[in-house]
């Protein structure tokens, strides 16, 4: 399942899916990747959870960014869980339709059974009718 976390620059998402990545670990079967665009939240995560500085990596467009993911998921199979903060810089999205890539996300996770969590500094009135029914929180 894909979840979004909504909202503006400065509303609160990366606390959001911080929090909840947290709350998740102290009962999860499985693993959890918490991807960011650097490793500022290192210490505000637990860890047991494993943080991806994507940043180190040399990614240049939305297709290379779910390959990424995807071989993230093909060297842990016990993944339960990924956050995903900064979603528009990490999967290089910027001032494009996210539609495409959220769906080829909900198809990995469909596929592999690995939930996303994913911040996104967008309205939700900005989100296509496609993927609107994924936003878990609007701030």
């Amino acid at each position: 399942m894909v979840q979004l976390v909504v909202g503006q620059k400065g509303k609160g998402k990366t606390t959001e899916i911080l929090n909840r990545a947290n709350e998740e670990i102290k009962t999860a079967s499985g693993n959890i990747v918490f991807i960011d665009r650097n490793n500022a939240h290192m210490y505000e995560l637990n860890n047991r959870i494993r943080l991806i500085d994507i940043s180190r990596y040399p990614l240049g467009s939305s297709d290379e960014f779910v390959g990424f993911i995807s071989g993230i998921i093909s060297q842990d199979h016990d993944l339960q869980s990924m956050y995903l903060d900064g979603f528009l810089k990490c999967a290089k999205l910027e001032g494009k339709d996210i539609t495409s890539t959220i769906l080829k996300l909900d198809k990995v996770s469909t596929m592999f059974n690995i939930n996303f969590v994913i911040s996104v500094s967008l309205d939700q009135e900005e989100l296509s009718e496609q993927i609107r029914d994924k936003v878990l929180i609007s701030l």
